[in-house]
Formats: structure tokens, C-alpha cells, sequence
């Protein structure tokens, strides 16, 4: 399924001796420039506030849009590329739900009721939904990625990391630019964006419009065989609008808009097991899933404003207010067949309000913030499960378990964060969160005859069994604090050392077969609403992490380099599982019901490297150099209790889903000084290799859907003129066409002390590969 590498050591050499060929670009690996006094220049909000990147006692990397641009990054899945222990990718059958893991901390389930183990933000804004989540690279000032908990500045749902997607400012100056991209699989994007000063230094103050539109499109990778459809496709577009008032230069408004409009066909899995008359495919991207119902789309919306006022040298206020909507429409054909074994037509709509309100201080030897944060949304997940094939061995017109999952959430915070110079060299950092976080949960799970429920087309009927009818709140409290020490040895050396703690919000199985709760308050009878409650319910998991880490630049700048050791005590570990019931007692599984516990706890350890370092300058021609640019992450993740349904402790027969131990990335680029169309300008030529070690998609080893190590090959040139008015570009990734899993299904395992158990007759075993070998032109323009 992919070439293997021996050891990491020939992953890293690969990049080194592609350098005589292909030289490299410089990769955004720790966002730094190759001048001595460049961190000077590096600004990050990792802690809620601008700070220089070396000064920050967090494991912090930041990409700026020219180096995703430059890399090809077409969307929030290639940041993995380049990041330690990071797992970014798309969510099985979907172009925009996101999978996200950091240090072995996730969610990789998007239904309503499970949270996210990593925060994902735009501008600030806290995205509290998986779906249209995986946001594509466009009209971006950079992103950054925080390893570690975020509990205390970024509260819930971030005991893994968080990735900031930060937008880019409008500026003084009009300007248009229009970017067109063309590839093989027909790929086809077209990006626009202007800015326009409407009012500069006028009554009113200054008054600035601006935005961008995308268009991104291509042919599947494969094609979907039953119905004609492409499959891993891509037809989207996309939009940003921002409107930027300072009426003083020490008041400003900002109001954003986005929207994002998914007609991608759906994106159908590979069938790892053959049936008969049903072969394994040769092409993994083709598939002949036969599910068509409902008709693929994403929709999403946003809209947000942000305030500040500095009162004066010492005191600011900032104010964010923002609300998003979402709707996901969704064939999911678990099988892959035409024939309806397990058949899951699905709909998830979102949406959300937030308010977080900052006081931020700054003075010669005291900076930080006290805030308060609120959040109002509601996720609604509908979904049948059409067993088809069972309701004709049955001799029934169809067999249909339909479940509805409405989620509300209510979560406030009130929050601080304060770093104190001691000396000027030698500053403690110190701050604490506390949650308040109320869940409410309506959860009907109901059993049909026939096949789509009324929700997906089907004829009104009433069901033939009821798994749940609940109606249920509960409320969940926290206190996240972080303490750090920093110590600036010389302006080229800094330590630090940290400790921090986060949490994931405790919530409801959203597929809880809540009728068949046991007597769990010991009152005699089994299913009453209590024990229903508790059955359903599941407690937040915590952790908490303490970090080293030394930041450096050596020789004048031209090597630089960030390290981070790191443990964690991870525990009440959240772990959904499904489990088959028979739900009317003929002796075969009709249906499937949710079980999560906080079954686990766990210890996680390991390293993170990044740097780059200018090797030669003015080697072959003035002005030219070579530059060479790494990241390496390990990360030994372990189960010390995993306490199974039989009570039994199975830690030693469990893994870690998505956390591969070795993450490493090395790339070398050659730049000179190139005049083209008469034009003074910069070329870069660039070849780089990433890899990855065994990644395991579920809690339990799966040979067939478990991913060996694999690594990509990835090369390009780019020219830009001086001036930035033009902006030419030609990249190759997966230039060796590896085949690598991502995601999967599994309903063939029989795992009983995780609550898993064989649904659908015909072996329900699916797999999703990530990107084959692309090719890819890029023009720029500025107008």
C-alpha cells in the first residue's frame, strides 16, 4: 500500500539528496525569516495577544499565507504536512468536516453530542462544529498551531491544541489580485480579492472594504461505478467580506462575513472485502456505492464583529460577537454497494452564537488579560440505517433503525492570563479558566418497516420499536489553570517550562439506546429516567500537560530551531463505540446503539523539533542560497487503564487512533535573484519528503484499515517579481503516487469489550485514501 522506509534516518536523508536535482523552498516550519534580527518580526496571538514567537512558552508554529501559497496548501489538511504530531485530515465521506488530532487528543466522530478534542478558530472565533470546519487556503495572513492544552485562554474542547485561521487585514493601499490554478484530475481554482480604502485620514477616520471569492474545482479522483458520478471531487465556492472602520487611532470596528457553498458529489469508500459478484476494485478511489439520497451539499455561513478600544498606554477592551450556521446534507453508503445492507442517509445542521468580551493590560513589566466568554448553539444530527439486505432475508420490505439527535449547548467562562517579569531576562506566566457548561439533549431513536424515514422521503408510518425517547440536561463545571517560567539567557537562547491543564465537555451518546438502560441508581427498576440519564451520559475528560522547551538562533541567525519536551496525564478518557442489538428479539442485530464511557486513562510523552538554516549564501551566483528546513515529532502514547464492557482492564489489547508515534518533515530549497518578462524578481526551486509511522484509524488494531508508515515526495518552482505584481508557480505532490488510507469503517469486528459488533450481511469494511500524485500551475496577478 505504500513504499517503505527503513528508519526515520532515510526519510530525512531522501530530502538531502534530492538537493542536487531539486533544491528547496523554504517551508513555513517555524514561520521564520532568514535575517538575524527576524524574531523581531515574527507577531503570534497564541496567548490571546500579540507576542514575538520566541518569547512565547508555548509549542507554537505559524504559517504566513505566501508560505502556504508557496507549498501548495490548498486546505487545512497540509498543515499536517509540516507540523509535529499534528493529524489534520477530511472526515471519511466528506470534502469539509474535519478530523483533528494533536498529541494523540481528538475526536474523530462528527455527530452532535461528541466534542472536539482540538479547537479550530477563525479569527478568534471558536467553531463549535466539526462540519465545514476544513477550511481552504485562501485570503489567509497565516495560521498557527498550538500543541498542548489551551484551557485556560481558549477553554473547552481544547486539551489537544488549537489551530487559529487568521485573516488577512486590510491595508491603506487599493489592490486587486487574481490567482488561477490548473492541474491534472481537471483541477480548475480561481481566487479573487480586492481592497479598497473608501475614507484614509478623513472626518470620519479611516474606512476600508475588502474580501476575496474562491472558486475550487477538479474531477474526482476515481469514479463512482452504480450511478456515473465522480468521486473525491471537488466544486466549491467560497467567499470572505470585511469591512474595517478607525474612527481614532485608538477606537476600531471590524465586521467579517463568509460563506462557503459545497456541491461536491458524494464522496464514497473503497471496499476492502469482496461479495460475491462485487470484486475489490483495482482503482481505491472508485467505488460503487449505490446511495444517492439525500443530494450532496454543504452550506455554511458566518458573520462576526470585533471592537477594540485602547483607553490608554496601559488599559485595551476588545469585544468579539459572532454567529454561524451550517447544513450538511449526505449519502453515507457504509457498504459501498448498490445493494442496501447499511445505508445511512444523513443531515446535520449547526449553529452557534458566541460573545467574548477581553480587558487586556500591557506595562513595562506586566502584560496579559481577564475576559469572560459565552456560547449559545445547538447541533442537530438526523440519520437512518437501512438494512436492507437483512429485512430481505427477513422476508420484510426493509429495515430502517432512524435516529434524531438535537443538541443545545450553553457554556460561559470567566478567564485571565498574566505574564510578570521578574527581571529582563526571566518572566513567570500564570492564569486559570473556570466552565460552566450545561448540555441538553431530545434524543428519539425509533425502528421502521420499509426503508427512507419520513425525514429522507419515506412514506409517513408508525415504528414498529422505540430505542429512545429522551429529554435530558446536564451540567458540567471546570477549572483550567497554566502556570509557565521563561527564561531569555542571551537574545539568542530561551527555556521554558510550563504546566497546563484542559478538558473536553462532558456530553450525551448521540445513538444511546436509552430504553435499554440496566437499574444504575439500584432502585429496583431498570430504564427509569435517572438510569437512562446516566446511561446516556458521559463525564468531560482532562488532562493535563507539562512542557520544557528551548527556542534558539544560532550563527547570526542563520540556524534556527524550536524544541519541546512534553507529559501528559490524560484521563477520563471519552470512548465512543457502537454496539449491535437486536431490537425485537429474533436473535439478529437490526440496529446499533452508542456507548461511550470514560472507560480510559492515559500517559502520552514525547519530543517536537522544527527548525531551518541557511547552509550556503552567494554559492553559485550573488544573492542565491540554500536553505534547509526540518520538523520532527514522537510521541509514545499509552494506555494505563482501559477498562472494558465486562469490567475487565484491556489497556494492553488497545492503541491510540490517529497518532502515529513518528511525524518528521525535511526540505531543502535553492533561491536566486531571476529577472523574467523584464522583470526584477526571485526564483525558488523545492523538494521535500514527509512521513508518517503506523497510524491506527480506530482504539483497536485493524490490520486491513490500519495505515504501515509511508512518506511523500513533493517538488516545485515559483517565480515572484519584486514589485509583487506577478506570481508564477508549478508543484508536484505525491510525486511517487502513494496509496495511503486516512479513514474507515469497520462493522465486520467483533470486539465485544469495546462494544463493537458485526452490523449489515455483507461485510461492511471501507476504506478512504488521501490525495493521489497532482500536478498544478499557478499564475498570480496584482492589480
Amino acid at each position: 500500500m505504500s513504499t517503505k522506509f527503513g528508519n526515520l534516518k532515510t526519510i530525512l536523508a531522501a530530502g538531502v539528496a534530492a538537493a542536487p536535482l531539486l533544491a528547496v523552498a523554504p517551508a513555513p516550519v517555524l514561520a521564520q525569516d532568514e535575517s538575524a534580527d527576524s524574531r523581531e518580526e515574527i507577531v503570534v496571538t497564541a496567548r490571546r495577544r500579540e507576542e514575538n514567537l520566541q518569547d512565547v512558552p508555548v509549542a507554537v508554529s505559524s504559517f504566513n499565507g505566501d508560505e502556504l501559497d508557496n507549498l501548495a496548501a490548498i486546505d487545512l489538511t497540509h498543515v499536517q504536512t509540516f507540523t509535529p504530531n499534528i493529524t489534520l485530515q477530511t472526515s471519511r465521506s466528506t470534502n469539509t468536516t474535519l478530523t483533528a488530532f494533536i498529541r494523540g487528543v481528538g475526536q474523530q466522530d462528527p455527530v452532535a453530542g461528541f466534542e472536539a478534542g482540538v479547537g479550530i478558530y477563525i479569527d478568534d472565533v471558536y467553531l463549535n462544529r466539526p462540519q465545514a470546519a476544513l477550511l481552504d487556503v485562501y485570503d489567509v495572513e497565516r495560521i498557527e498551531v498550538l500543541r498542548g492544552p489551551q484551557g485556560t485562554l481558549y477553554g473547552r474542547n481544547t486539551i489537544g491544541g488549537a489551530v487559529k485561521y487568521v485573516t488577512r487585514r486590510l491595508s491603506d493601499e487599493p489592490e486587486a489580485r487574481l490567482r488561477l490554478t490548473g492541474g491534472n484530475y481537471g483541477q480548475f481554482d480561481a481566487v479573487g480579492s480586492f481592497n479598497l480604502p473608501l475614507a484614509i485620514d478623513s472626518s470620519i477616520g479611516d474606512l476600508k472594504l475588502g474580501g476575496a471569492v474562491a472558486y475550487l474545482s477538479r474531477n474526482g479522483y476515481g469514479d463512482n461505478l452504480t450511478n456515473g458520478l465522480d468521486n473525491y471531487n471537488k466544486d466549491m465556492l467560497a467567499g470572505r467580506l470585511s469591512l474595517e472602520w478607525e474612527p481614532t487611532s485608538n477606537l476600531s470596528f471590524r465586521v467579517t462575513g463568509d460563506w462557503t457553498d459545497d456541491n461536491s458529489d458524494p464522496k464514497q469508500g473503497h471496499r476492502i472485502l469482496a461479495y460475491p459478484g462485487y470484486p475489490v476494485l483495482e482503482n481505491v478511489y472508485d467505488t460503487t456505492a449505490g446511495l444517492n439520497n439525500p443530494k450532496q451539499s454543504v452550506v455554511a455561513r458566518g458573520i462576526s464583529g470585533v471592537a477594540e478600544w485602547q483607553l490608554n498606554e496601559n488599559f485595551t477592551l476588545k469585544n468579539i460577537l459572532a454567529y454561524r450556521k451550517d447544513e450538511t446534507d449526505t449519502p453515507i453508503d457504509f457498504d459501498s454497494l448498490p445493494l442496501v445492507d447499511l445505508d445511512v442517509p444523513a443531515i446535520y445542521n449547526n449553529d452557534q452564537f458566541s460573545e467574548e468580551f477581553q480587558v487586556l493590560y500591557d506595562s513595562d513589566r506586566l502584560h496579559g488579560l481577564v475576559g469572560f466568554y459565552y456560547l449559545d448553539a445547538n447541533a442537530v444530527t438526523k440519520f437512518d440505517v437501512i438494512l436492507g439486505e437483512l429485512g430481505a432475508l427477513l422476508s420484510l420490505p426493509g429495515y430502517n433503525a432512524f435516529t434524531s439527535s438535537d443538541v443545545d449547548t450553553e457554556t460561559w467562562s470567566i478567564f485571565g492570563d498574566f505574564t510578570y517579569d521578574l527581571t529582563d531576562s526571566l518572566s513567570v506566566s500564570f492564569g486559570g479558566r473556570y466552565t460552566s457548561d450545561d448540555r441538553t439533549i431530545s434524543l428519539q431513536r425509533e425502528t421502521y418497516l420499509g426503508g427512507y424515514s419520513e425525514t429522507f422521503g419515506g412514506a409517513p408510518r408508525a415504528p414498529i420499536a422505540t430505542a429512545a425517547n429522551l429529554d435530558a440536561t446536564q451540567n458540567f463545571t471546570d477549572f483550567s489553570p497554566r502556570a509557565s517560567i521563561t527564561w531569555e539567557i542571551n537574545p539568542d537562547h530561551t527555556v521554558y517550562a510550563s504546566y497546563a491543564q484542559g478538558f473536553k465537555g462532558g456530553s450525551f451518546d448521540p445513538r444511546c439506546g436509552a430504553n435499554a438502560a440496566p437499574d444504575l441508581n439500584g432502585n429496583g427498576t431498570a430504564g427509569d429516567y435517572d438510569d437512562q440519564v446516566e446511561f446516556c451520559s458521559f463525564e468531560p475528560e482532562d488532562i493535563t500537560t507539562y512542557e520544557l522547551g528551548w527556542k534558539n538562533s544560532l550563527w547570526g541567525g542563520r540556524f534556527r530551531s524550536s524544541l519541546a519536551a512534553f507529559y501528559s496525564d490524560y484521563k477520563n478518557v471519552q470512548i465512543p463505540g457502537s454496539v449491535g442489538i437486536d431490537t425485537n428479539n429474533d436473535g439478529i442485530n437490526d440496529s446499533f446503539a452508542g456507548v461511550t464511557t470514560n472507560a480510559a486513562k492515559a500517559t502520552l510523552y514525547g519530543l517536537e523539533v522544527e527548525g531551518t538554516a541557511i547552509l550556503t549564501e552567494d554559492m553559485f551566483d550573488q544573492g542565491d542560497s540554500v536553505a534547509y528546513q526540518f520538523s520532527l515529532g514522537y510521541i509514545h502514547p499509552e494506555f494505563d487503564e482501559f477498562i472494558g464492557r465486562t469490567g475487565a482492564n484491556i489497556s494492553d489489547q488497545v492503541v491510540f487512533q490517529n497518532t502515529p508515534k513518528i511525524t518528521a518533515f525535511s526540505q531543502l530549497t535553492y533561491s536566486k535573484p531571476m529577472g523574467l518578462f523584464g522583470r526584477d524578481g526571485d526564483a525558488s526551486v523545492y523538494t521535500s519528503v514527509s512521513y508518517r509511522s503506523l497510524t491506527h484509524q480506530f482504539n483497536y488494531p485493524i490490520p486491513a484499515l490500519d495505515q504501515p508508515e509511508y512518506a511523500l515526495l513533493n517538488a516545485g518552482i515559483y517565480w515572484t517579481a519584486s514589485d509583487g505584481g506577478l506570481k508564477l508557480s508549478v508543484h508536484g505532490t505525491n510525486l511517487t503516487d502513494q496509496r495511503y488510507i486516512v479513514a474507515g469503517y469497520d462493522f465486520v469486528s467483533a470486539v465485544p469489550e469495546l462494544g463493537n459488533s458485526p452490523l449489515g450481511l455483507t461485510g461492511v469494511l471501507t476504506s478512504f485514501y488521501g490525495d493521489p500524485r497532482r500536478f498544478m500551475g499557478t499564475i498570480e496577478v496584482a492589480f
